[in-house]
């Protein structure tokens, strides 16, 4: 949230370790989202209502400037889960720096129809036209996922809706829901709270318990009925839209009030075991936080890194118009390969060499074809792209790549980020990310731009349609030591139309 001149991000985080247990809310503060000072947790367990574990919430600031905060307590060793809330001890301390549990939580106690150990990661609150401030709380009745709807005049006294807002079957358990409205047509950010009738969709975000993965549908919130509708083209669940098709989970947006944007952060997780985590020394990162609106064609939404973020650039190298034939690749020099921005515009001039796409190919699965089909596979347009962390070698190497199938009456267009030959370490979890892009290609045009930072490759396809993260380990392609390639391992000539990189400068933590 943003609360008298600082950006709040609140986190799941054990203080004692590296793996799971032991969970607080940590707390951290800055002024531009790059920066960051780190303060004392703002929520533990303290209390009979959350003595087994605090987890997951929302803040929501009330008229007045008034912050709070709900989250998930577990109350017993039979896990459960009840909704809470906390309010700053001091209003005027602009870093908010101690938080008040009263002692009339919980808020929200399951009723006999709800599981309550499925029952968590209530939402920011928004006003409806009633006057009643409502959230959801995600959940599950045996395989259903479910969004209730609770509702409250004064945010302390709450009643379950007669219906949930929205629930799919076979999804399994609904963690950290997100609701908020997308303007159709506009370029700034929406408040959870705007009830307009025209020009907007709302959003409806789902992290499934049971593929660790974000998913979410466009659609339409009917306010008098309290039901939320996908629109025909978005389906929930495994076969939906995704953020991101990476190490991407939990995800959680806020509405950034000073510059009119709705950013979106997330938790990049891990695969790895116990051992490896209390190794490395810790268990996830977040993401760079992403601002979001939709698509012109409506049928999905951008995401794009903070502006902010371009404040750390330094050194500057660009390629303009760089053919690349069959084989070619070309080095990227002058700038640090292991901490990098990469922005990189590829064309070219045909599509007849384009692969037949194969219906018997699963259609929602991409990642299954970019491991069949990876960065060394020839084909016909594509695949092409950029080698990130790089050894002098190629031994690793993490390709970020296009490739373009040829269907009956439309082209479809693959992008990977394959950790496969990411790391020489054995026993480490590398998969082959991938998602479909949703893009035009009348111009024969296709963008890409990779964040790239030791352990994690985050990248934006066709100007952040599809996002795809990737958590890799390399040996050998790291700090001085790691190299950024351009290739084509395609029949037909790329042209590297425009590449700009930049070193990326280090922020200010603590």
């Amino acid at each position: 949230m943003y609360y008298n001149g600082f950006y709040h991000l609140f986190y799941q985080y054990n203080p004692k370790g590296s793996v799971w247990g032991n969970i607080v809310w940590a707390h951290s503060v800055s002024k531009d989202l790059i920066n960051w000072k780190k303060l004392e947790p703002a929520i533990f367990p303290s209390k009979k209502f959350d003595k087994y574990g605090c987890w997951s919430g929302s803040a929501t600031v009330l008229p007045g400037n008034k912050p709070i905060i709900l989250y998930t307590g577990v109350v017993d060793e039979n896990m459960t889960e009840v909704q809470n809330y906390a309010v700053p001890a001091d209003y005027s301390d602009p870093h908010l720096r101690k938080w008040i549990k009263p002692d009339n939580n919980p808020l929200i106690v399951a009723d006999l129809f709800v599981n309550s150990t499925a029952f968590r990661d209530p939402t920011t609150a928004w006003l409806g036209r009633d006057g009643n401030w409502k959230i959801l709380v995600g959940s599950r009745r045996k395989h259903r996922g479910i969004a209730y709807l609770y509702t409250s005049r004064d945010f302390k006294n709450w009643v379950k809706a007669k219906h949930p807002l929205h629930s799919s079957p076979k999804t399994g358990n609904w963690e950290c829901p997100d609701f908020f409205p997308v303007s159709v047509h506009g370029t700034n950010g929406l408040d959870a709270s705007l009830m307009e009738e025209n020009n907007i969709k709302h959003v409806l975000k789902v992290s499934l318990d049971r593929t660790r993965y974000d998913y979410y549908t466009l659609g339409t919130y009917y306010h008098e009925k309290e039901r939320y509708i996908p629109d025909k083209n978005t389906v929930d669940g495994l076969r939906g839209l995704r953020y991101d098709h990476g190490n991407f989970y939990a995800s959680k947006s806020f509405f950034d009030p000073i510059k009119k944007r709705r950013i979106l952060w997330a938790w990049s997780n891990e695969s790895d075991t116990v051992n490896e985590d209390v190794e490395k020394g810790w268990a996830g990162i977040l993401t760079i936080p992403r601002t979001i609106l939709i698509d012109p064609n409506g049928r999905q939404l951008l995401q794009w890194p903070v502006e902010e973020l371009e404040t750390l650039r330094g050194r500057k190298v660009k390629l303009r118009d760089k053919k690349l034939k069959k084989g070619e690749h070309v080095e990227v020099k002058g700038i640090t390969a292991a901490q990098a921005d990469v922005e990189v515009t590829f064309s070219f001039h045909s599509l007849d060499k384009a692969e037949k796409y194969d219906f018997s190919w699963d259609e929602y699965d991409a990642q299954k074809l970019c491991s069949q089909k990876g960065s060394t596979v020839q084909g016909g347009v594509g695949p092409f792209g950029i080698l990130t962390l790089a050894s002098e070698d190629l031994k690793e190497y993490t390709p970020v790549f296009f490739r373009i199938f040829k269907a009956k009456r439309k082209h479809v267009v693959l992008l990977c980020s394959d950790a496969s030959s990411s790391s020489l370490s054995e026993g480490l979890y590398k998969p082959s990310f991938a998602g479909f892009v949703d893009v035009d290609l009348t111009d024969k045009k296709l963008s890409l731009r990779t964040l790239i930072d030791h352990s994690v490759v985050e990248s934006f396809g066709a100007g952040g349609r599809t996002c795809i993260t990737s958590r890799v380990y390399p040996t050998l392609a790291m700090y001085e030591n790691a190299h950024l390639h351009a290739f084509n391992n395609g029949t037909e000539t790329i042209i590297i139309e425009k590449l700009d990189a930049w070193s990326m400068n280090s922020p200010r933590i603590n």
